[in-house]
């Protein structure tokens, strides 16, 4: 069944305590490479027929519109997964 995924990222202008929390947390297990962390939200859509570009529009317009608050949260990207 085709998957849609929809990722949701804080405004930049925003803070992401979650994101400060988990890169403060990194040195301490040994990850010293990463500079800084944001965290974001990840939504899985399935859909019973085909992905078209219509599908697509829909889901970008669920997404900004239910799926994110457009006040703080940005809408970064809807694509179908592709299994391998």
């Amino acid at each position: 069944m085709p998957r849609l995924i929809v990722e949701v990222m804080p405004k930049p202008e925003i803070l992401d305590p979650q994101g400060k929390a988990v890169a403060g947390s990194l040195p301490r297990l040994g990850f010293a490479d990463f500079a800084s962390v944001r965290q974001g939200k990840r939504f899985e859509l399935e859909v019973a027929g085909e992905v078209t570009e219509e599908l697509l529009a829909t889901a970008r317009r669920a997404a900004e519109e239910v799926l994110s608050n457009p006040v703080i949260e940005d809408v970064v990207a809807v694509y179908e997964q592709v299994e391998q």
